[in-house]
Order: C-alpha cells, then structure tokens, then sequence
C-alpha cells in the first residue's frame, strides 16, 4: 500500500474536530478503517470522519462533496453525503479537505458468499438506473466511465502476470470489449469503483448503503455494470441485469464492455493489490472466474 504522507490518528481528528466542528469534538472516536487512499474513523453511533492519508487522494474527498448531495437526494439507496465539511489547516496541521459523514451499520457485500448476494441484485440495479442520469458537470477522471483502449496497455500487462491465470481465455474476452460499439449516447454518472467492497449490506442481508464515491464521474454506464461479475454469481447476475433490461437491454453493447470492464477492475485486483488488502485478490480471482464462465456460456449457446 503506498504510504501515507499524513499520519491519521485520534488525536488529530480531534484537534481538527475541535478547531471546525466543535460541536462533535466530545464524542468518541475510534480508527475504523485505513485504505489506500482514506482513513475512516469512526465519531460516535451515528457518523464518521472521512481523511485522505496522502496527496493524489485529496482531490477525490472534493469530488465527493462537490457531487453526493445533490445525488443523494436523487437516489434510492443511501449514500455517504458530507453533514460536514473539513478544510485544510495549520493549526492542527493537515493539508486538505476532509468530510464527516454518515456511518452506515452492516458489513461490505465483499464478505457475504456471492450466491447470498442475490438479494441485492434489483436494489443494486434500480441504484444504478437512478444514478445513470446525464451528467453536465462531474468530476473528471481518467480511467473510469472512459473508453476501454485507455486501459489496454495496463489491462494487458496484467493478464501477462503469472498470478492471473487462464491468460489467453481472459485476452479474448478483453479484445472483444475493445472491439465492441463505443458509448453513444450522453456521458451518464457514474459511481466508478462498483466492487462489493462499496457496497454495504444490512443485517436481513439487504442493500444499506452504496459507498466510496472517490472516483464519481461522467462517461460510460458501463465502468458501473461490471459489479454483475464482480459482485454477483451467475443467478444473482441474471437478476440484475433482468432488473436493468428496460434500460440496457441483453443485445445492448454496454454489457460487453462491462465485461471487459470487470477484467480489468479484476486484474488490478489481483496484481496490483497490497498485503494491507488481502480480501482484494481473491475477489479478484473470484470475479475473473465469473467472467469465463458467463463468457464459456455464451460460447455454448452459440453452438
């Protein structure tokens, strides 16, 4: 995991609490989480503090800002919209904007076994179809909601890495996504980085939340359809994309390149993960699996 520039601990979110939030700064805090680009500490029951622990991260927390209220009051699921917003400080010091949002209860989907899943196939899919409005003014970002062949050097060099296995199998599918019909119709939101790690499920094993909107933009719906692989199996992957049909249709091109999209959210996975992350690369592994049997089905019923 790359290092942090800025070491994140109670002691100075309390210090930032108590300098721009008063108000909250009595409640306990606990660091809940620490990610590749964040730092999540728990603040009481009910809220968290959200801090980029280094530089290329700290764009992607005003991304959130910027977009999330005026989605959340757009969408079905909830979301982590700021109830507060931090700014960069000299006293305590720390350089960027940071957020207070809400703490979701339940657990990532990444840990619930795939054929459990299933009940978040149609909340998953009505979220994605209300979040897939036209967007005018999103943020950028460079490799989501893109065109596939801005990914193919790095896609191709992870499918050369030893650790990814059935190699060629996995190359034809990502061709074929390259091959496939470009996204002609207006640059839609788009969540970015839909792998069930975002996704927070309650205890009935419902949809809680939809988390982690770091990398929100506008571009092809596609980046976002390839949770069907990432998160779903089989069943639960016929369920959602019966849920989308009236909006992307099973001939619809966007699904190839969601495929293709899910190799290579998936190879990264598996390649380019840390120790820190050890849940990514079996999920990753996991999803490239979901590919080529979805992709080995659709050979059969060809023949």
């Amino acid at each position: 995991m790359a290092a942090a520039e800025i070491e994140i601990d109670v002691d100075l979110v309390r210090a930032l609490l108590e300098a721009q939030h008063p108000d909250l700064a009595d409640r306990p805090l606990r660091v809940a989480a620490e990610g590749w680009d964040n730092v999540m500490v728990r603040l009481g029951d009910d809220l968290a503090v959200r801090l980029p622990r280094r530089e290329p991260a700290a764009p992607l927390v005003v991304h959130e800002q910027e977009s999330l209220p005026w989605l959340a009051a757009r969408l079905p699921v909830p979301v982590p919209a700021p109830v507060r917003v931090g700014v960069p400080s000299t006293d305590p010091a720390y350089p960027w904007h940071w957020s207070v949002v809400p703490w979701f209860v339940g657990h990532r989907a990444a840990d619930v076994p795939r054929p459990r899943r299933q009940r978040l196939a149609a909340p998953l899919a009505a979220f994605l179809d209300a979040l897939h409005a036209p967007a005018l003014d999103a943020p950028v970002n460079p490799v989501r909601g893109v065109p596939l062949t801005t990914r193919a050097e790095a896609v191709r060099r992870r499918l050369a890495d030893p650790r990814v296995g059935s190699a060629a199998r996995l190359a034809a599918v990502w061709e074929d996504a390259l091959a496939a019909p470009l996204h002609d119709g207006p640059a839609v939101w788009v969540h970015g980085d839909p792998h069930p790690g975002n996704v927070v499920v309650g205890d009935d094993d419902g949809l809680a939340a939809v988390v982690d909107f770091g990398d929100v933009t506008s571009g092809d719906p596609a980046t976002d359809l390839a949770t069907a692989w990432l998160t779903f199996d089989d069943a639960g992957r016929a369920e959602f994309r019966r849920a989308l049909a009236h909006r992307y249709p099973a001939d619809d091109p966007v699904w190839v390149r969601a495929r293709g999209w899910a190799v290579a959210m998936a190879s990264a996975m598996v390649v380019d993960s840390s120790a820190e992350h050890a849940w990514l690369p079996p999920l990753g592994v996991e999803s490239l699996d979901q590919v080529l049997a979805d992709a080995s089905a659709e050979d059969a019923s060809r023949h």
